[in-house]
């Protein structure tokens, strides 16, 4: 054999092993706010999702996804590190909640930060040789603890709060951003920086942390947007259900029912937009904000415009692309501000939008607050059109993503969740109970704190001031309107048993008495005492 076709032949082995060694890029990208049917696929009418919806037709579809938490720190700490929030004592937003002397009982003290010890989906990455880099919301820490110190080579822009600093529109205020033009997008903007990321990274193994602030308030949709859903709205069939509904705390012994809701909310004392008496609270019914609508079109566009720069630079077929919220819908107006009355005319800007069929908004541990969109594209190796009904959760993202880019390393023994990667295969997997833990109260509308499991079918709650319980079977009852806690007894026995058992495990903080609690002051009259 001669000397020139041994080179050649040498050649094709080296180069079928560095194809054979080439990982996948990952890109994950992470939407704020956005409720489980804010998008076509999953059942919205108003709202365009085109890129989204093609995006599930070219992978899985989760039905059963769950953030983490119903607010956003906690889920992106728990994706992030592939622990619950509980183990890591990050239970909820950063810096969290004031305390109150209407609150029977003291936010747990949680951590300012995400803790260093943690070996983040970055930091495993790039021991797996790959580029990282976060475009968007950080929230889980102020400098020194930015993602720099936690794995990532950047993050654009330097700003650790978990909203924009001076809104939607340049200029922003953002380090990073300074030459935006003036009244352009964040949405865009930020998606133009993920374009030339992808760009400069094209010949690397890359992560991408595409972790867009929309659709967190200030709810301000890009203008030409927000004039086509006005237009859109014109032509929309009338919808004789009631705008909002009363929603009340379930843990409060005097907690109205169903029907005492419906004929208080039409008398003049709970005409405001505030926390209103009985510890009740507004729900928005309807998918018709036009302001919101614009934010979700912009942030199907940023999708749009990344799937299109991967297909051109070759990329699509060694990309994987996971699709995401950080907990659901704000259908109930944020009240870290007991204080604020909202203006009739000023709702747009302070409940985005409905998730019916689910109880509840973001803030709550009705299904409303914690599912979430979730879609998983995987080329060559994943199904495409298919749904999935397992139960997924944000721990779950640290072992499927080490599994899909077929890492070397045994980094994360340590982590709790489950790798759902056959799942993407068509394949099944066996999925144990997922837990939550929320020992605060909450911005949004008057929910208790507490925590819930789910199980199979099934789903506890368990609130912390009076110790009340509630059990759905979310198969027959997906919005949780059947308390089945006083009737199937044993299986309310046995799931509390196993909620107080993992928190007895990870050593979950618990809330104690507030010193400062007065039962004589109604959190809908602080205002008047102020």
């Amino acid at each position: 054999m001669n000397s020139r076709l041994v080179f050649m032949l040498v050649a094709i082995v080296l180069k079928s092993c560095v194809s054979e060694e080439k990982r996948p890029n990952v890109i994950f990208f992470l939407v704020d706010d956005l409720g489980w049917t804010d998008i076509g696929c999953y059942g919205s009418s108003f709202y365009n999702t085109p890129n989204i919806d093609a995006l599930a037709q070219a992978g899985v579809r989760f039905t059963d996804a769950y953030a983490a938490c119903h607010v956003c720190s906690p889920t992106r700490a728990s994706l992030i590190s592939g622990k619950y929030p509980a183990t890591i004592n990050l239970t909820d937003w950063l810096p969290g909640r004031d305390e109150f002397p209407f609150q029977k009982l003291s936010n747990a003290k949680i951590s300012q930060h995400l803790p260093y010890e943690e070996i983040t989906i970055a930091e495993a990455l790039k021991e797996e040789g790959y580029q990282t880099a976060i475009i968007g919301k950080w929230h889980l820490g102020e400098n020194p603890s930015n993602p720099t110190a936690h794995g990532f080579d950047i993050h654009i822009p330097n700003w650790a709060k978990g909203w924009p600093s001076k809104g939607y529109f340049a200029p922003f205020g953002l380090t990073g951003l300074e030459d935006s033009e003036k009244g352009y997008y964040l949405t865009d903007r930020l998606t133009d920086e993920a374009l030339s990321y992808i760009e400069k990274n094209q010949n690397n193994p890359f992560f991408l942390y595409m972790s867009h602030y929309a659709a967190h308030d200030p709810i301000q949709g890009r203008k030409d947007l927000v004039q086509k859903y006005k237009e859109k709205l014109k032509e929309r069939i009338h919808n004789d259900g009631p705008d909002y509904i009363l929603e009340g705390n379930p843990d409060n012994p005097k907690n109205p029912s169903k029907e005492e809701l419906a004929k208080l909310i039409k008398t003049p004392v709970f005409e405001p937009y505030k926390i209103l008496p009985n510890e009740t609270f507004k729900i928005k019914q309807k998918q018709d904000n036009i302001e919101f609508a614009g934010m979700v079109e912009s942030i199907d566009e940023s999708l749009g415009r990344i799937m299109k720069k991967i297909e051109e630079l070759g990329l699509n077929n060694n990309t994987i692309v996971f699709f995401y919220s950080d907990n659901g819908g704000m259908s109930a107006a944020n009240m870290g501000n007991p204080e604020r009355i909202i203006p009739a005319n000023e709702q747009d800007m302070a409940y985005s939008t409905s998730n019916l069929p689910l109880r509840g908004a973001k803030g709550w541990l009705y299904e409303g607050g914690i599912r979430v969109p979730l879609i998983v594209k995987w080329p060559k190796k994943g199904e495409k059109n298919i749904e999935s009904d397992i139960p997924i959760t944000s721990v779950d993202m640290f072992p499927t993503i080490l599994t899909m880019v077929g890492a070397r390393q045994r980094i994360g023994k340590d982590k709790e969740g489950v790798d759902f990667s056959p799942l993407l295969k068509g394949e099944t997997i066996e999925r144990g109970p997922i837990y939550w833990h929320f020992p605060h109260y909450s911005n949004h509308g008057m929910h208790s704190p507490g925590g819930a499991v789910r199980e199979g079918d099934y789903k506890l709650l368990e609130y912390f001031e009076n110790g009340t319980l509630q059990l759905f079977n979310l198969k027959n009852d997906i919005g949780e309107q059947n308390d089945l806690s006083k009737i199937e007894i044993k299986k309310t026995e046995e799931l509390k048993q196993k909620l107080h058992q993992w928190r007895e495990k990870i050593g979950a903080q618990m809330m104690e008495s507030n010193p400062d609690y007065d039962p004589s002051i109604k959190a809908d009259e602080y205002y008047q005492l102020k």
